[in-house]
């Protein structure tokens, strides 16, 4: 049985991972809106991987005898500067995804919650995995700068991510 406490935390985060795939949603138009339908392909698996984020947490807390709650998403922008501005935030998200996970975990530790504390590892791991990703694709756009042809490059190539694969997935093989 989860801890009040826990359960939510737990809420709380099903609700960012959803906000989450909102939000790469809104960058996936101003990329498509942009013709990086490459770039746009990978905010598309990204929206996926935040909605299996999101369902797997609303289903553990009802392996665990909780309840799961709904809030209502904040509005998101469809509008950047550059491919490398939606890359930035997509970056910086993440890092804020990742201070949640490991406030969950400390609260769940405090609670003396093991099978949280052990549930909430993949995410830890994950996070590790969607902060390099981000990071990787903007130090690329940075290299890259004004260039149309690296631009044209690295959209070839985010466009190659399966559906369904982390983010440091591409074409199949591991970086």
């Amino acid at each position: 049985m989860l801890s009040k406490k826990v359960q939510e935390a737990l809420n709380q985060q099903v609700n960012a991972e959803f906000f989450a795939a909102y939000l790469y949603y809104g960058m996936r138009a101003y990329l498509e809106e942009q013709a990086l339908t490459g770039m746009a392909h990978w905010m598309k698996c990204q929206w996926l991987e935040e909605t299996g984020h999101a369902n797997k947490i609303f289903e553990y807390i009802h392996e665990r005898g909780g309840q799961a709650e709904l809030k209502p998403l904040k509005e998101v922008t469809t509008q950047y500067e550059s491919p490398l501005a939606v890359f930035q935030a997509a970056y910086e998200h993440e890092t804020k995804v990742t201070d949640m996970i490991n406030k969950l975990v400390d609260l769940a530790t405090a609670e003396k919650d093991h099978a949280t504390v052990n549930f909430l590892q993949y995410y830890v791991a994950e996070q590790v995995e969607e902060e390099a990703s981000a990071d990787a694709i903007v130090q690329k756009l940075k290299m890259v700068s004004d260039g149309r042809g690296g631009l044209f490059m690295l959209d070839r190539e985010l466009g190659q991510r399966p559906f369904g694969l982390p983010a440091n997935i591409a074409g199949g093989e591991t970086e």
